[in-house]
């Protein structure tokens, strides 16, 4: 494999352990609009495509409609914009990472389907020693991964070829935006979902902790 140069990360189940706040604040909107809330273990499924698709996953059969997912999202925004750091934290051994990476002069970039306004501040609260490329969440007219566009857009802001960049994740959503950008997949097992999906999707390695992200470089 060429020589690293640009590891880009997903960062809910894989750079931190968002799932609690995540799930509690779901759960409260869908209460507050009355629907029945699911157990916390149930949103490793729901997340990973951005939070309309959360809320549809969330929502019951029949009930999955766009003004059900918009009325969900107006609840859920405030409030977990005011609660999305009571719960959640680094997975072990992740600071350890981003701080050898970065004192090796690699270059790192978070790509995530989570709204930006939530991606910086989970980023800025966490790793803030850490100086990253690009923080990336979801935005206005860009497709959310598995499309390519938010990594080649990395790509070429850190000026790396995709043959010089890891992407590291913990989702078949993941191994696909990997796949689909030209670049080398990892696949994490720490986070919301099984090694068999990551293999499943085409994981070009597999790392069962931080430390084997290093191995790799």
């Amino acid at each position: 494999m060429p020589h690293t140069k640009l590891v880009i990360f997903d960062l809910d189940g894989t750079l931190l352990n968002t799932i609690s706040d995540l799930a509690r604040s779901t759960n409260y909107a869908l209460k507050k609009n009355g629907f029945l809330p699911h157990p916390i273990e149930d949103y490793k499924y729901f997340v990973g495509n951005g939070i309309g698709k959360l809320f549809e996953r969330a929502l019951p059969e029949g009930k999955k409609t766009e003004e059900n997912i918009m009325k969900l999202r107006d609840t859920f925004l405030p409030y977990y914009d005011s609660h999305n750091t009571e719960y959640t934290e680094p997975y072990e051994g992740i600071p350890e990472l981003l701080n050898t990476l970065q004192s090796n002069g690699l270059k790192m970039a978070v790509a995530s389907n989570k709204y930006q306004q939530a991606t910086e501040k989970l980023i800025n609260r966490y790793f803030p020693e850490i100086s990253f490329t690009s923080v990336f969440g979801q935005r206005k007219d860009i497709p959310v991964k598995p499309n390519p566009a938010v990594v080649h857009e990395i790509l070429r802001i850190a000026d790396i070829p995709a043959s010089e960049a890891l992407y590291a994740g913990d989702s078949g959503v993941d191994m696909k935006t990997a796949s689909n950008s030209g670049i080398t997949s990892v696949g994490v097992t720490w986070g919301f979902r099984p090694r068999s999906e990551l293999e499943a999707n085409g994981a070009v390695h597999i790392a069962d902790s931080p430390a084997d992200i290093l191995n790799l470089i």
